[in-house]
């Protein structure tokens, strides 16, 4: 009898999807897939379905021009129907940058996409390519590759670094669903050292400051594991250099994050602690009013973490350190090697609090679902007659964990990849007034009913 493994429940799409949503979220970019039609069509509603209702962008979504790959090119190549497809889009679309996306298909196939972009670069069209096949990866592999295929074929060469000049990343658009509003905090909060910032997605950025990336003293990864590619990249191609940080959620670890980036560009310390100081001020002085209600209603709560390893980290290091809450199971749902499993359970094994929340690392949602049942009910079979048997009880994670939050008789709130109950736009949850936010929509699930 055969058996089949499957994965149920899945967080991200393939690597072309995470293409496709990074180059849409590029100021005023436009993707040319070399791909069959079905592929659009379905990362579009992928996305739409996952993302808090986003999807498009300046010429995404179902406006995207594709080669439409059919059997016909699949025979015989498909170079030359790619060829009429980008001239015909240079001619109609208007972008500041055009990205080819290839897919499993045409990679399959043999396509030699270099052959059609690298004659138009030689007439400065503004055209990139990045081979970003499904069977590459997933979604966080496609915004990597994107990544490092403008850092290498893009991102102008020059010695001339400015020294209050940054770019910052680790944040992968619409699969990270309030990705606008967290790019938008962090790049607030940095101009307040008196940095630029160049972050690439934001309405902020433009495609001639990405041109000038190259002259940055340094890149900013706010993730442990997405991004680090590009920055290894960028480092030996421009000479600028990197620091990653976990994704800052709440004060405790923007005060880290704001102190790593003073370090690694020698300002003056005055200047971050000042701003630390004056951050954290507002920030307790608008929470303040919220204690009283905090401990008399006992909204107090043990968590389920079901997230990417930026929100995994982000959102158990605030629930445990500054909010008070008590974490107990947290699934990662990446696919992660060896040894980032293992920095990742040392990371969450120092919180300040204390609390050791038990890790599972799956990419299967059922199989965290379980495993956080399994948990709930271990708990409650050693329970004594006065024991607290893990109540009342939140799950922070996804609109597929809604389910488990109901088997659990807990409060949900979907944050993490996919968002199919939220509409969101400039939410976001990074850095101190962001964390406020999330708390309100925490506090405020919890007292939706009364």
């Amino acid at each position: 009898m055969s058996s089949y493994n499957f994965i149920e429940r899945p967080r991200y799409t393939c690597a072309l999807g995470g293409a496709i949503a990074t180059v849409s979220a590029l100021p005023q970019a436009i993707p040319i897939l070399h791909a069959p039609p079905g592929c659009a069509g379905n990362f579009t509603w992928t996305q739409a379905g996952g993302a808090g209702l986003q999807v498009g962008g300046y010429c995404g979504g179902l406006s995207m021009p594709g080669s439409n790959v059919q059997e016909r090119e699949v025979i015989f190549g498909g170079v030359e129907r790619l060829e009429e497809q980008v001239r015909t889009t240079l001619e109609i679309m208007q972008g500041d940058i055009y990205v080819v996306l290839t897919s499993c298909v045409t990679e399959v196939i043999g396509d030699d996409i270099g052959s059609v972009v690298r004659p138009l670069q030689e007439q400065s069209v503004p055209i990139i390519f990045a081979e970003t096949g499904g069977f590459r990866g997933n979604s966080y592999e496609g915004y990597e590759l994107v990544l490092q295929s403008l850092f290498q074929n893009f991102v102008a060469k020059t010695d001339d670094k400015k020294t209050k000049s940054v770019n910052l990343w680790g944040i992968t658009p619409f699969i990270d669903v309030f990705w606008r509003g967290n790019l938008y905090t962090l790049r607030k909060l940095l101009a307040k050292l008196g940095l630029t910032v160049n972050s690439f997605f934001t309405a902020d950025d433009s495609v001639a400051a990405i041109r000038q990336a190259g002259s940055a003293a340094l890149n900013i990864v706010v993730s442990e594991v997405f991004g680090l590619g590009a920055a290894r990249l960028a480092e030996e191609i421009h000479g600028t250099p990197y620091i990653a940080t976990q994704l800052p959620i709440g004060p405790s670890a923007t005060d880290e994050f704001l102190r790593k980036v003073g370090a690694a560009l020698h300002l003056e310390d005055s200047l971050v602690e000042n701003l630390i100081t004056q951050e954290n001020k507002r920030y307790y002085s608008l929470l303040e009013p919220l204690a009283d209600c905090f401990n008399d209603m006992d909204l107090q709560r043990y968590a389920v973490i079901v997230a990417d390893t930026n929100y995994a980290i982000g959102l158990t290091r605030f629930l445990a350190d500054d909010l008070g809450w008590l974490p107990e199971v947290v699934g990662i749902t990446d696919i992660l090697d060896e040894d980032q499993q293992d920095a990742i359970t040392s990371r969450l094994a120092k919180l300040e609090s204390g609390l050791t929340p038990e890790l599972i690392f799956h990419t299967d949602g059922s199989i965290i679902a379980a495993a956080v049942q399994a948990h709930w009910a271990e708990h409650q079979s050693q329970a004594g007659k006065y024991a607290n048997p893990l109540s009342p009880a939140f799950v922070i994670g996804s609109s597929l964990d809604r389910e488990l939050a109901k088997e659990l008789g807990a409060g949900h709130l979907s944050v993490s990849f996919p968002v199919a109950n939220r509409a969101v736009l400039g939410r976001g949850y990074t850095g101190y007034r962001g964390s406020l936010t999330l708390i309100e929509d925490l506090i405020g699930t919890i007292i939706a009913g009364r």
